[in-house]
């Protein structure tokens, strides 16, 4: 089963790579980006590899020449950045996904893995507890790529029966890559600026309160859904979340580890972004459906982001 994953030098991307061939061998496992990491560089390694997702031809060599069976896509530009460069928005995560499902299509492709975003509920959708099929009329570029992406993956699904599955994400926390400018970038920089400063000022208010996932469990979720049997799937989306907080329960939960830190609050315009996404979200299909179980609330997750930081940030 060789897998390619594009994106790979991205949040979830480089944490999901050495999952993957921890699980599915080295040498089953291709990693593709437009920016090659200095690792790779270093070493020459022939299973990373460069890949503009825009370029359908060279897609469809990487998958070719690797006999390629699975694909994760993760190439995206997120909310924040979408917001400054709509039309790269557009371009990168809808026309980068119609390459997908059509080389996926045409090279007879058996699973894809792409991930959707809570940033596909807008003003109108329930904040509290928002149900999996609820009103998708996003607000932002970025969520309404996400919501086009959704019907693309139920087309291609239901016309030309391509197994495509799909996890609306709320925002990563990860203790090993920083985020690449979502609007719940806070939840990972309030960690470093708090080590190393002792202060943080946040862009959203204290009141704030967002879905969010611990890394080890978003990856946790992509192999899950990777492996659930087909006849699991009543669907092709589906949300999954961990937990959700504040701003201010964030601070307060370091403070219980960092005493002397202090968060003040200074919002910007990804204040109008979250104020339009849930406060949380109700994941209940994926957990009976294919057994989705996240491991990290709010507490252990800042314990251990913590220990973590601190043998690298100190």
């Amino acid at each position: 089963m060789n897998i390619l994953v594009i994106g790979a030098n991205g949040q979830i991307g480089s944490e999901l790579v050495p999952a993957l061939r921890e699980k599915f061998g080295r040498n089953n496992v291709i990693a593709a980006d437009k920016k090659i990491s200095k690792k790779s560089k270093s070493s020459n390694d022939d299973k990373d590899l460069f890949l503009d997702v825009l370029n359908k031809e060279s897609l469809e060599k990487i998958v070719s020449e690797n006999d390629i069976q699975i694909i994760f896509h993760l190439a995206a530009i997120l909310s924040a950045i979408a917001e400054n460069v709509p039309q790269k928005g557009w371009d990168i995560n809808i026309n980068g996904l119609m390459n997908i499902l059509e080389v996926g299509r045409n090279h007879n492709i058996k699973k894809i893995i792409w991930p959707s975003s809570i940033a596909v509920f807008g003003p109108k959708t329930p904040k509290i507890n928002t149900p999996n099929d609820t009103i998708l009329r996003p607000t932002t570029m970025y969520g309404i790529t996400k919501v086009s992406g959704e019907l693309l993956i139920n087309y291609y699904h239901e016309k030309y029966d391509l197994d495509v599955r799909s996890v609306r994400l709320p925002g990563i926390i990860s203790n090993k890559t920083l985020p690449g400018g979502g609007t719940t970038d806070y939840a990972v920089e309030i960690f470093y600026e708090a080590l190393k400063n002792k202060k943080y000022i946040s862009f959203l208010k204290r009141d704030t309160k967002l879905p969010m996932m611990y890394m080890p469990d978003c990856i946790s979720a992509m192999i899950m859904l990777l492996e659930a049997e087909s006849s699991q799937l009543k669907r092709r989306v589906y949300n999954i979340t961990s937990m959700s907080f504040s701003v201010e329960e964030i601070a307060q939960e370091i403070k219980r580890h960092i005493p002397e830190f202090v968060i003040q609050y200074d919002p910007d315009f990804r204040q109008e972004i979250a104020n339009t996404w849930p406060e949380s979200i109700n994941d209940s299909l994926a957990r009976k459906e294919w057994k989705w179980n996240p491991s990290y609330d709010l507490c252990a997750m800042t314990k251990d982001m913590i220990q973590k930081l601190k043998k690298r940030v100190l």
